[in-house]
């Protein structure tokens, strides 16, 4: 006997889920918003029930009429025989949607649809059923939609898109339907039919990955279901439900046993790593889905077996789970990166609710389209990249202003001939060092003749200039002419742009002035340290966020990192935590005052594709912070400022008075075994000898300095310090 059904889905999901049914033999489709009408057998629902990866819900009507109030609602209901829905042994449960006048709410109209129901049997017998809203016998749908409503039994009981292996989930889970709808636009099927591969690099829980597995081993997404909602009901065909079943566990046996493609996934979360395990152990799948804790900025394409085409599908975070949207750029600038450097002969599925985070990619979407996550509108990018050049769209290069006029005669002035000579010879005295080591950003020039008191610094293809105040008796005029001659030499010397040339004055700075702007926000640029891809500002601070003196020590910490727990004082931009992060730290706490270089910070993070998760980002005042502290760490960098009154903390800071105290306070959170490097820039600093009576101190300030400040090695101290 033909009946009519109704299935329910995700918006955007409606011409999926009509080609889904009509493969499954239903007959006659019909889309609507958030649902598929068709027609078909019992049979028909089984299978809608058992197969579909897409509906929620799969539902039979059973009666509609008009109503007006809750009364009405009543009335109507209990005019209905609803022995042939269910007896009074039977436990039922009422999802009630849709509100009016009357019936302001859905809880209410529940409610009135129980006692309607409950009423009848009492009048029919005088037993009633009892109610049983998490695992009822029989579960009712009644829809209220302008002032009509409609009556369906569930045929499916609990949502269908808990198809019962996701034990666990992590943050912001993406729902197994929507999942399933993902790959179905992307073509997984296809791809998985002409031995294609799926990898996703930031898997969470695993769901996209399962889904994936299932479609390419033919097994029904509802067979691991404990029960359905139709199996209680009277008009249950238990036979013909058993043989269907018994066809999709035939199915399933022959699709494990089959030649699958390789799925594997990765995310930089340890934890939800585990989840993942846990769910593809739950689906039975271990052999075909591999997941393993990988950032993003470690992401290769396997290489144990040719791998020359597949599909990359992900669900970066788009909301809160990295923190801010400008963190959020980076992060999909590195996917993009990766999409190309390493998968440049597949396609790609991302599926984010930001467009301009989408753009971010720099790549070109030969597709899009619109679902649902919830309520929360969303995008599917479908992306061929073979042939599909990377445009680096975050960060866009930097915007400098103009540098200072130079001088207007063509030849260089005798002083700027002389500070020209100077600078080529420091290039040449570099040059091998910078080649065998791979430096891109280092120092070239610190005042090596006093009458040019400047610092210039290389940033990749950009210099930064910094001029130190003149000391008091210069001539102000004498001063500008020199610092003419240094603009009108150094294009030529550094054989650079000159708009690439950023010049800034430097002067003696207290409390927080130096993290203070010094004009109006610029772009930010990408350097490359190591391994790490790091992001200075060359322009709105007096710092740029890498201080290149400390780069053996950050190279250091890299190659100590690895299995330990790191913690960053006084941490800055986080440039050491990046180190640390991609050096294969268990985890990282970076502890800082200032709300913008944390956010800084989170940048630096999510552009070398690393998340939060394990990379903790904390807002105190570090003495505060480590007063409070209850864990320990294996790794700790303290390097804290000279001096500082800043308004967010009570008192005054000096290194030189406080520092026994402070490093007192990060020993008592270092491990057993542990190393602290202890750091700071004060002239003429001097270490307590009470810190060499109780711990092992050594002095490394000659080990943590490179050719590059050879010249001024008072730039800054530096102690290992163990218990």
């Amino acid at each position: 006997m033909t009946s009519e059904w109704f299935a329910t889905c995700p918006k955007g999901l409606e011409g999926l889920l009509a080609a889904e049914l009509q493969a499954l033999g239903a007959e006659d489709a019909r889309e609507t918003i958030a649902g598929v009408h068709f027609n078909g057998p019992q049979a028909i629902g089984y299978r809608a029930c058992l197969w579909s990866r897409l509906a929620n819900r799969v539902l039979r009507p059973l009666a509609g009429f008009d109503v007006e109030d809750a009364d009405q609602l009543y009335t109507q209901l209990r005019t209905f025989d609803w022995s042939r829905v269910c007896s009074a042994r039977n436990s039922i449960a009422i999802d009630f949607s849709g509100t009016n006048r009357s019936i302001r709410n859905t809880q209410f109209g529940a409610q009135r649809c129980k006692d309607a129901i409950v009423d009848w049997f009492k009048d029919n017998g005088g037993l009633r059923p009892t109610v049983d809203r998490r695992n009822p016998d029989v579960r009712i749908n009644v829809r209220l939609t302008r002032g009509k409503i409609a009556v369906a039994l569930d045929y499916s009981g609990a949502s269908l898109h808990q198809r019962g292996y996701r034990q666990k989930q992590g943050a912001a889970p993406l729902k197994e339907n929507l999942a399933a709808a993902i790959l179905l636009r992307a073509d997984w099927p296809g791809a998985a039919a002409r031995g294609g591969a799926l990898i996703d690099p930031m898997c969470g829980s695993g769901t996209l990955l399962l889904e994936g597995a299932m479609m390419a081993a033919d097994i029904a997404p509802g067979l691991g279901r404990k029960r359905f909602g139709f199996e209680k009901l009277p008009e249950h065909n238990d036979t013909q439900w058993r043989a269907i079943v018994a066809d999709a566990r035939g199915r399933a046996e022959r699709g494990r046993q089959a030649q699958l493609p390789e799925i594997r996934g990765y995310d930089a979360d340890p934890k939800v790593i585990r989840r993942a395990e846990e769910n593809v152990a739950q689906l039975g799948m271990e052999k075909v889905v591999r997941v393993a804790v990988k950032p993003l900025a470690e992401l290769k394409k396997p290489t144990h077996t040719p791998l020359p085409y597949g599909l990359l599908v992900c669900n970066p975070p788009y909301g809160e789970r990295l923190g801010e949207k400008k963190s959020l750029t980076y992060l999909y600038s590195q996917l993009g990166q990766v999409m190309t450097t390493e998968f440049a002969d597949w396609d790609a599925a991302i599926f984010t609710s930001d467009l301009e985070l989408g753009r971010a990619i720099g790549l070109r979407s030969h597709k899009r389209y619109a679902l649902y996550n919830g309520a929360l509108e969303a995008h599917l990018l479908l992306f061929t990249l073979k042939n599909n050049n990377y445009r680096e769209t975050a960060p866009a290069p930097v915007s400098d202003a103009p540098a200072p006029a130079a001088a207007a005669a063509p030849e260089l002035s005798e002083g700027a001939a002389m500070f020209s000579n100077r600078i080529r010879k420091n290039k040449r005295r570099l040059k091998n060092w910078l080649k065998r080591e791979q430096v891109q950003c280092y120092r070239l020039y610190d005042a090596d003749m006093p009458e040019y008191a400047v610092a210039v610094d290389i940033y990749g293809d950009h210099a930064h200039v910094a001029e130190y105040q003149a000391p008091k008796g210069i001539d102000p005029q004498s001063a500008d002419k020199r610092l003419a001659e240094v603009t009108q030499a150094l294009p030529d010397a550094l054989d650079m742009p000159a708009d690439k040339i950023v010049f800034k004055q430097r002067q003696r700075q207290r409390g927080t002035s130096q993290y203070e702007k010094q004009g109006e926000a610029g772009e930010f640029l990408t350097v490359q340290e190591g391994q790490a891809r790091l992001l200075v500002n060359l322009r709105d601070y007096l710092d740029t966020g890498l201080f290149l003196d400390h780069r053996p020590l950050r190279l250091r910490i890299a190659a100590e990192a690895r299995d330990k727990d790191f913690l960053n004082l006084y941490c800055y931009t986080g440039t050491a935590t990046v180190h640390a992060a991609l050096g294969g730290a268990s985890s990282t706490t970076s502890v800082d005052m200032s709300k913008t270089y944390l956010a800084w910070l989170q940048r630096n993070l999510a552009n070398n594709g690393l998340g939060e998760s394990t990379h903790r980002v904390e807002q105190s005042d570090c003495a505060v912070w480590l007063a409070a502290c209850q864990r320990q760490y294996d790794l700790i960098l303290l390097d804290p400022p000279s001096f500082s009154n800043s308004k967010r903390m009570e008192g005054t800071f000096d290194v030189q008075r406080d520092h026994v105290a402070l490093v007192d306070a990060a020993m008592a959170v270092l491990r057993p075994g542990g190393t602290l490097y202890f750091s700071n820039n004060l002239r003429g600093f001097k270490l307590d000898p009470a810190l060499a009576e109780k711990f092992s101190c050594e002095d490394i300030s000659a080990k943590t300095l490179d050719p590059d400040f050879q010249r001024n090695q008072k730039i800054h101290r530096c102690w290992m310090i163990r218990h």
